[in-house]
C-alpha cells in the first residue's frame, strides 16, 4: 500500500466530479478529517459571516432584522433542498426540541415505533411523554412491525451510528396502510442525499453535520394542515406579525409552519444561511457521488486489510467498522479524526475529503494489529 506521502493532496485529486475552484475557496481542512457524521466543517464564507457578526454584537452594530433575514434565508434554502415548499418548514434549535412538538400531540397511549440503536433525540422524546408507548425494533423489522395500533414511526434517513440507509417508501407504504404517520429525521442524510421529503409527515434536520453549519440550527417539516401539531413553544417569532408579538399572550400566530418556530440564535442561522450556499452550488448529486466514492474507496481498503466495514454501511458515506473502537487512539494520534460509535470506528466523508485522506486511515490502520487499545 501506497504511504500518504505519495498520494495526492489537491481537492481537485478528490473522487467525485466536484468543483474544485469552489471546495478549495471554502475548505482547508487538516489532513485525515473524517468525520462529518459529528461535526461538518464550516466553509470559509460562514466563517467569515461568522467572525463579521461577532464583531458586530461586540460593538453595538446589532441589526435584527437583517439577521432575521439570513435565517428566512437559511428556511428557502433547505426547503428547497429536501423539496417542500418553504410555509411548511419551521425553524428550531435542535432536532429533540422539535421532535418534543410532535410528541406532544399524540394522544395518550399511542404507540409509537422505532428502532434499536436510533439516535436519542429521535426516540426519547417519546419515551418520556405523556402515557405514550414506544415500541423499538430490529431495523430490519422496521416495515413489517407497523401494525393497527402505530400512530407513528420515527426513524433516521441513514443511522449515525453506522450509516444504515432507510427504505423511506416502504416505511411510508406500511405507515399509510395503517393510518400512521411518519417522522423522518434527515440529520445524517440531506447534504449528501438527494431526499425527498414531500411524501413525508414530518422531518427533523440538525444543520452541523452533513449542511456544514454551526451548531444550534434545525429544520422541521410539518404538513401543511401542521398536522394536529399544538404550537406548545410559541413565542413572539411565531406570530403572524413578529413585531407586533412581542408583549402580551400571542394569539394570532403565523398561517404557515412559522407558528412552530422559535426564536433564532443568530450567529447559528448566520452561519447555516451561508453554509446552505454552498451545498446548492456544489449540487448533491456532485456531493453525493464524491462521498460514496471515497466511501466506497474506505471499504475496499478495509477487506485488503482484512477488517470489513459493516454491511449495514453499504451505500453510505458513514462507514462503520465493528469491533474496531480501540483503533480509535491510534488513528487520532497520526492525526486522523474519526469516531468511535457502538464498539466500531466510524468514519465518514464529505466533499472537502480526499482520497489521500482515506488513504492516510488506511495505512495507519494497517499498522494497528487488530484488537489492540489505545
Amino acid at each position: 500500500m501506497k504511504t500518504s506521502r505519495d498520494l495526492p493532496t489537491d481537492p481537485a485529486a478528490a473522487a467525485g466530479d466536484l468543483p474544485a475552484d469552489l471546495i478549495a475557496r471554502e475548505f482547508s481542512p487538516d489532513p485525515g478529517y473524517l468525520n462529518t457524521a459529528s461535526h461538518g466543517l464550516l466553509p470559509a464564507r460562514a466563517a467569515r459571516r461568522l467572525r463579521e457578526a461577532v464583531e458586530d454584537l461586540t460593538v453595538g452594530r446589532i441589526d435584527h432584522i437583517a439577521l432575521i433575514d439570513e435565517a428566512e434565508a437559511a428556511r428557502v434554502r433547505w426547503a428547497r433542498l429536501v423539496g417542500v415548499a418553504p410555509e411548511r418548514v419551521a425553524l428550531g434549535s435542535t432536532v429533540a426540541a422539535q421532535v418534543a412538538v410532535v410528541a406532544a400531540a399524540l394522544p395518550r397511549g399511542a404507540e409509537v415505533l422505532t428502532v434499536e440503536g436510533e439516535f436519542s433525540s429521535v426516540s426519547t422524546p417519546f419515551l418520556h411523554a405523556d402515557d405514550l408507548r414506544l415500541r423499538v425494533v430490529p431495523p430490519e423489522k422496521l416495515v413489517d412491525s407497523v401494525g393497527p395500533d402505530t400512530a407513528l414511526v420515527a426513524v433516521s434517513a441513514a443511522q449515525s451510528a453506522d450509516g444504515r440507509i432507510a427504505d423511506p417508501a416502504a416505511v411510508r407504504e406500511a405507515a399509510r396502510a395503517h393510518g400512521a404517520r411518519t417522522l423522518v429525521d434527515v440529520t445524517q442524510a440531506v447534504g449528501w442525499m438527494d431526499y425527498d421529503a414531500e411524501a413525508d409527515d414530518f422531518v427533523v434536520c440538525g444543520t452541523y453535520k452533513w449542511l456544514l453549519g454551526p451548531r444550534g440550527a434545525s429544520f422541521m417539516v410539518v404538513p401543511a394542515d401542521g398536522g394536529g401539531l399544538r404550537p406548545v413553544q410559541a413565542g413572539w417569532f411565531a406570530g403572524a406579525d413578529r413585531w407586533e408579538s412581542c408583549y402580551g399572550p400571542v394569539r394570532d400566530l403565523a398561517p404557515t409552519a412559522a407558528r412552530f418556530d422559535l426564536a433564532p440564535a443568530f450567529l447559528p442561522w448566520s452561519g447555516t444561511a451561508r453554509a446552505l450556499e454552498v451545498i446548492e452550488e456544489v449540487g448533491i448529486d456532485a456531493i453525493r457521488a464524491h462521498d460514496l466514492a471515497l466511501a466506497e474507496r474506505f471499504r475496499a481498503g478495509l477487506e485488503r486489510l482484512g477488517r470489513p466495514a459493516a454491511p449495514e454501511s453499504a451505500g453510505s458515506p458513514i462507514v462503520s467498522v465493528p469491533g474496531t473502537g480501540a483503533a480509535v487512539g491510534a488513528l487520532a494520534r497520526a492525526g486522523v479524526s474519526v469516531a468511535a460509535r457502538a464498539g466500531g470506528l466510524r468514519a465518514s466523508f464529505h466533499l472537502y475529503n480526499t482520497r489521500a485522506d482515506v488513504d492516510l486511515a488506511l495505512n495507519v490502520l494497517e499498522g494497528v494489529p487488530a484488537g489492540a487499545g489505545d
